[in-house]
This record gives C-alpha cells, structure tokens and sequence, in this order.
C-alpha cells in the first residue's frame, strides 16, 4: 500500500542511455523493458528486479543540460497531492523546476529542490505504488542527503514529507550523520554536512543493495565505472561504497554483513 514519502521510483537521468543501460545491466544485473507508452521521440526504458519495475533510464532533458546538470539519478517520494506539495516546498524556501505534470496512468509527478539546493521529485500515484524495503539485491535500499545544511534540509524534509528522526552517529571531523526514515520505516537514509566539507553542490545519492561488494566493485570498474570512495565497513559489519557510471551519474553500492 502506497504511504506519503516514500521513494518508490528511481530513474537515471543520463547523457548517454545506451550506455547507462550496458553499464548497470552488466554491473548491478537489472533487467530492462522499453515502456510502452513513451514518447517516440523520448524513449524511457524500466530497469527489471525480476519481473517488477523499480525504476527507469532517460535521456537528460535539455533544459537540465542548459542549466549544467550532469547524469544524475532522480528518486520520486510519494505525497498525497502533488499540487499542494510543490507549493508547500516553495513556502519552506525550496523551489519548483518542473511544476506538476500528469502522465497518463501513471500518476502526477513535479521535479523540486530543497532550500540548499539538492533536486529531488514527488510523485502522486494513479493506483498502489508500494516502496520496497531494499532487502534485495538489486533494490535501492538508502537515500543519502549529502548537504551544506543538514539541519535546515532536515526542517524541509521532516515538514515536507513527515519523515522521522531515527538516530545520529557522530563521524568525528565530519560532523553528525542524522538518519531517518518515514512512518512505515521503507524509506530509510541519513544526511550531514559533506557537501560542503568537500567543495561539491548539495546532492541526493541513493545506494543499491548488492550480493558481494568485491565483485561488484571490479565489474564497475571493468565496465568503465569509478570508485569514487571505499569500499568501507561502517556499523553493523555493513560495507558501502561511492560510485560513478561511465556517463557521470553518482550512484553507491551497499552490501549486509554477516549477521
């Protein structure tokens, strides 16, 4: 059953869809289906978990290209009007880039970023879109808020969407890392200051469950992909890793400890 903020959809918005496709079907194992109902002239394909649909690849619109965005992944949190919560984020200082368009039998959706920036989308949902608890390999399992201002995004999120508080873990010179999740605890994902103590404009970064991280990481690496950071452990006997695909797009890969 479909719940207010969750993500539920990921798309890569890429300068390059063949190659994004060749990239994460070899790397990650997602199966791809051309969508149906595209425009001819803007070609969507789903990215496969099995036989569901967690996702999609497209071409990066032009107006992203002109305003210098590079290929990037875009995930849709879910809301109860898509209307009322765009103009809701503009009142708390964030800003609209796509006011709310319907696709048919698909649900409405609007393209946002929050007050620092940091672009994200929203998605009300014609029928049920139930967000998946990430447990599988191949299903997005984190949302990371890398910002200049956790505190002011976490006011905008926690307002915007009713995401809760879940536990912070100091990270010594790097600050707090403050994680949440929302009401049904599907949508699960931290954010800190690293934005900013790197240099980089604030960005969502969202994280693939995967079987083995060794294997994972020298695919991506055969397949022209970058490690960007790691891999590392962190608490739990968990490991993460930060990645780039061979396009530009920012992804990272997670994989469960030994329990």
């Amino acid at each position: 059953m479909t719940s207010v903020g969750q993500n539920v959809w990921y798309d890569c918005m890429s300068t390059d869809t063949e190659a994004a496709i060749r990239f994460y079907t070899e790397v990650i194992g997602w199966k791809t289906q051309p969508w149906q109902n595209a425009d001819p002239n803007n070609p969507y394909t789903l990215w496969l978990v099995g036989e569901r649909a967690i996702g999609g690849v497209m071409t990066l619109p032009d107006e992203a290209r002109k305003m210098g965005a590079p290929s990037h992944w875009l995930a849709y949190t879910t809301v109860a009007d898509a209307d009322a919560t765009s103009a809701r984020a503009e009142k708390l200082g964030g800003k609209i880039y796509k006011p709310p368009f319907d696709i048919p039998n698909v649900g409405r959706i609007a393209i946002l970023a929050d007050p620092q920036n940091a672009v994200f989308a929203i998605y009300k949902p014609q029928g049920e879109m139930p967000a998946s608890a990430g447990e599988q390999p191949g299903e997005f399992c984190w949302s990371e808020l890398n910002t200049t201002d956790y505190q002011g995004a976490w006011k905008f999120y926690s307002e915007l969407f009713g995401w809760r508080h879940r536990s912070s873990m100091d990270m010594g010179p790097a600050g707090t890392y403050f994680m949440f999740h929302d009401e049904a605890e599907l949508t699960k994902g931290g954010m800190s200051n690293v934005a900013k103590q790197m240099g980089l404009p604030p960005h969502w970064l969202y994280y693939v469950n995967v079987a083995d991280m060794d294997a994972t990481v020298e695919r991506i690496k055969q397949h022209g992909g970058k490690i960007l950071n790691g891999p590392m452990d962190v608490p739990g006997d968990d490991r993460i890793a930060q990645c780039q695909d061979p396009t530009g797009a920012a992804f990272a890969i997670y994989t469960r400890g030994k329990k």
